[in-house]
């Protein structure tokens, strides 16, 4: 019997932003979908409406996004899921933490730095770990890894001092793996989302998607992504609404 696909999602919020559209759309492609967050609450929330439509997911709840309990997750999960194949796993958790440089505590840095070293570090290391087990799909692809950074990625600005300096860091670790492990057949990505998230929380459905990025629209790119062809694979995707100033 042949194994099934595992996607795996870390920071789905509260269900309603990029995570939780991400998970909506591989597990509608048939993928098994692990979702890993803090927020414990929402997480058996998306996990309970993905399988009302048909999908298959599981909460993997974390207190925080630390080396050990993300490594931790991904045992779990291949407790879970003994003999399926983790194919695609996204990294779209952190803390968005805008301040003057004074008023930044270190409670606050430290959050920036699991959020965007210590723990995509492990994520991308159990991720890649486990992708070396798979065999070549017909695109030429074991699996592919997606960051999920913002314009802080590229420069920082007057409030964003502990917000850029993880972004960057995060999108320096997809491009160097991206260069290392390009050469196994493991794509790695790295998305920079440019613009406000239309969540449901927020600004619903309807927003302008001249003035708002939308979730499903993220997650549609994510998909595209992954069935990339190995002799065009792309490294970093800007996505942003057309309306959008930059």
């Amino acid at each position: 019997m042949a194994s099934s696909k595992i996607a795996v999602i870390a920071g789905v919020g509260t269900g309603g932003g990029t995570g939780g559209a991400v998970a909506r759309r591989f597990a509608s492609e048939g993928y098994k979908v692990a979702l890993l967050s803090r927020n414990g609450q929402a997480l058996q929330g998306l996990s309970d409406s993905i399988k009302a439509t048909g999908g298959l997911a599981v909460p993997f709840p974390l207190s925080v996004y630390s080396y050990s309990e993300v490594s931790n997750a991904f045992n779990s999960i291949k407790k879970e899921w003994p003999g399926d194949s983790i194919r695609v796993t996204v990294w779209n958790a952190g803390d968005g933490i805008f301040s003057p440089f004074g008023d930044i505590t270190e409670e606050q840095l430290h959050k920036t730095v699991d959020g965007n070293v210590f723990g995509p570090f492990a994520f991308a290391r159990e991720s890649i770990t486990s992708f070396k087990e798979q065999e070549l799909d017909d695109r030429g692809s074991r699996g592919t890894l997606i960051f999920t950074g913002a314009k802080a990625s590229l420069y920082g600005g007057v409030t964003t001092s502990a917000f850029a300096s993880g972004k960057f860091a995060l999108r320096a670790l997809s491009q160097s793996l991206a260069k290392e492990f390009g050469k196994q057949n493991i794509h790695v990505s790295h998305a920079i989302v440019d613009g406000f998230i239309a969540t449901d929380r927020k600004h619903g459905k309807d927003a302008n998607p001249d003035s708002f990025v939308h979730p499903e629209a993220i997650a549609e790119a994510y998909e595209f992504l992954t069935k990339q062809h190995r002799s065009a694979w792309t490294w970093e995707l800007d996505l942003r609404p057309a309306h959008e100033k930059w």
